[in-house]
């Protein structure tokens, strides 16, 4: 089994900065693609980054030039730099980490979210 975490949420002014980390623990072989959603109220939640194993990344149309996704391979870590964020980036943010786990195997685990509000 694994456990995901997101860290780094909070309430930031239009224009300004947020990093979002997410880290995976427990029994796990290796893994595979990471990424970033979000769901703002009344929405659907919507990919905003991935990252695969070996570094190759995707944006939301929407985010591209102001996001970047990055990992820690060592620490089992996927980052969100999110810069010039506006009122419309508001959304509880999730992380998503495709896990190669001992025993249950390949499976995609989901982080409970973590709040971004951006007040203009």
């Amino acid at each position: 089994q694994a456990q995901v975490a997101e860290s780094g949420g909070g309430l930031v002014q239009a224009g300004g900065s947020l990093r979002l980390s997410c880290a995976a623990s427990g029994s796990i072989f290796s893994i595979n693609a990471m990424g970033w959603y979000r769901q703002a109220p009344g929405k659907q939640r919507e990919l905003v980054a991935g990252i695969t194993s070996d570094g190759r990344t995707n944006y939301a149309d929407s985010v591209k030039g102001r996001f970047t996704i990055s990992r820690d391979n060592a620490k089992n870590t996927v980052y969100l730099q999110m810069n010039s964020l506006k009122s419309e980036d508001t959304a509880v943010y999730y992380c998503n980490v495709d896990v190669d786990a001992v025993v249950v195997g390949r499976k995609v685990y989901w982080g409970k979210g973590t709040l971004v509000t951006v007040s203009s």
